[in-house]
């Protein structure tokens, strides 16, 4: 009793009524009140936070969540912790004017517990290369910045274009990307690597798998054959890692030492995502 009476002690001392006269559809269907012109922003996942300074708003971003790491400046914004469960206090004191978040894979608590305080949140839900666009218009929405997010999504989307038509026609190596080796754990037809894995015109030997995120055994992975392995760079998952695990070592890519090495940014599914496609395509077509 004491806590949820601190609690709304605290609510009543730092919430700031929102000067909103904007009506908007987030991407999961809710009607959201948004102010004219939002600045005091707090994003609720890294790849938000990405893309709300590539929109030119940065300075109107007065909190982030945990594991932020694009762009660099962001890092200094303080956090308001995880990004299933974030502080509500702490998102409170801040004063926002606008929460920015991420289709959660659980109940929508963090948005409840908002929409009960008063604060308005924005939910965004970003699926492939298409879902960065998206996002990054209904975003420039949420922020009133219509001409950036014009601009960001048509020079994104000559990028993508750009690698497409490089990569048309030519051998796609057929690769194997692990997320996880006990159990084995890889990507399927619906990740959004797999997409950017076709986009930079390589072929992933498990995309037929319905699975976001399926776990296959040894003999399903050599039966396929892949030619390479995508590594993301600089995580857990490392070619010696691999090398050294039994059964491993029977796949020709292992004995080959095929392995391209794709960029951290693959795990942000925001305008740097496709840094990561652009690196990608260089090394499947030097």
């Amino acid at each position: 009793m004491k806590r949820c009476f601190l609690f709304l002690s605290l609510v009543t001392l730092f919430a700031v009524p929102c000067l909103a006269s904007r009506t908007l559809t987030d991407e999961v269907g809710r009607r959201v009140v948004v102010p004219d012109h939002p600045h005091r922003i707090i994003c609720l996942m890294p790849s938000v936070t990405d893309t709300v300074y590539a929109l030119g708003a940065g300075d109107d971003v007065v909190a982030i969540s945990d594991y932020t790491k694009y762009p660099a400046a962001a890092q200094k914004k303080p956090s308001v912790g995880d990004l299933i469960h974030p502080s509500i206090e702490t998102i409170v004191s801040l004063h926002p004017d606008l929460v920015i978040g991420y289709q959660p894979r659980g109940p929508l608590e963090v948005t409840d517990q908002l929409d009960r305080i008063g604060i308005p949140i924005f939910l965004v839900s970003p699926h492939g290369i298409a879902g960065i666009m998206h996002s990054v218009d209904t975003i420039g929405q949420a922020l009133n910045r219509m001409p950036q997010a014009d601009a960001l999504t048509h020079s994104l989307q000559l990028r993508v274009d750009a690698v497409k038509a490089r990569t048309n026609g030519l051998p796609a190596p057929r690769v194997f990307m692990p997320i996880w080796y006990d159990p084995i754990t890889t990507i399927g037809k619906n990740a959004f690597i797999t997409e950017v894995i076709e986009a930079a015109g390589g072929r992933s030997v498990t995309d037929d798998m319905s699975a976001e995120w399926p776990q296959v055994s040894m003999e399903v992975v050599l039966q396929r054959a892949p030619e390479a392995l995508v590594i993301v760079r600089g995580g857990k998952m490392t070619f010696q890692v691999l090398e050294s695990r039994p059964g491993w070592g029977s796949m020709a890519a292992i004995q080959q030492h095929r392995v391209y090495y794709i960029d951290d940014r693959i795990n942000f599914a925001s305008p740097v995502a496709i840094d990561a496609l652009e690196d990608l395509a260089k090394q499947f077509h030097p």
